[in-house]
């Protein structure tokens, strides 16, 4: 199952024509709300889309100016597609399966619906092709476990891993106090939080930098002794585990408990359900 991931903006996606700005079609539906990048090239490619009363083509573009339709069967094709909130556990990996390990998609399956899904009476019947072209909206390391959002939707991977994306996502994470590593002298591993220098979780909150770029501010504060809560808006690869390495911390367990407005809730480990039709991230 590959990750769905946004088309990353080129020098071409936007161009000026006689002083008026013009950017490909599956550019501009997508700003539009309608769709991802990718799935505007499938309506594209099936026909679906009109640019003032002509089929579209691929690659096309437009401007303010042009007045873009989408056919209903466009509609019919995506209220068809589902969106599954998986409670991920260790060891499987969001996306494709890799060193052995199974993609967390192997787990949408009949038998391990939740029984409790609040919306298993309103919401979608399970179909075969629910499993079909599930795809990751964000990544979760095959060490954490929590809420994991697959969907065969470009809509929701947009909202929650788009360019613009500004959805923030809250963590659980048990810590130690290693400042040497976590097998050199000085680990602590009990009342941790008594042992941590505040200025340490001050740099948690706003200072550090990945990959030679600042982070953006983060909510990190106590849970308990010896757990964190962070608040994120941006998922650099294993972000909060780097973090912690670089003021001294060493991640032990880390759960996602939310994305948005969508809770992790008592969904149990392993399990999975729909999303409802009046949730909303």
């Amino acid at each position: 199952v590959a990750p769905i991931k946004q088309a990353p903006e080129r020098a071409s996606a936007t161009i000026t024509v006689n002083g008026m700005v013009s950017s490909r079609l599956n550019k501009r539906l997508a700003d539009l709300g309608l769709c991802s990048r990718r799935e505007a090239d499938e309506w594209i490619e099936r026909g679906w889309v009109r640019v003032n009363g002509q089929t579209a083509q691929m690659g096309q573009t437009v401007t303010e100016a042009d007045r873009v339709d989408v056919l209903p069967a466009a509609r019919q094709r995506q209220d068809g597609r589902v969106t599954i909130l998986l409670h991920k556990p260790v060891g499987y990996v969001s996306g494709q399966p890799e060193d052995g390990h199974e993609s967390a998609a192997v787990l949408v399956r009949p038998g391990s619906q939740w029984r409790g899904d609040p919306f298993i009476r309103q919401g979608p019947r399970w179909q075969p092709g629910h499993a079909r072209g599930l795809a990751p909206a964000g990544r979760l390391d095959i060490d954490s476990t929590g809420l994991l959002v697959l969907t065969q939707d470009g809509r929701v991977a947009r909202t929650l891993i788009g360019e613009d994306s500004d959805i923030d996502k809250e963590y659980l994470v048990r810590v130690h106090w290693a400042p040497h590593g976590p097998r050199g002298e000085g680990v602590v591993s009990q009342d941790v939080q008594r042992a941590v220098p505040a200025d340490c979780i001050a740099l948690l909150r706003h200072g550090l930098s990945l990959d030679g770029q600042p982070l953006k501010p983060a909510q990190v504060e106590w849970q308990n002794p010896e757990q964190l809560r962070f608040v994120l808006r941006e998922g650099k690869k294993r972000q909060i585990r780097r973090m912690c390495e670089q003021v001294g911390l060493h991640v032990v367990g880390l759960k996602r408990i939310r994305i948005g407005r969508v809770m992790l809730g008592n969904l149990p480990v392993g399990q999975w359900r729909y999303l409802g039709g009046d949730e909303r991230f």
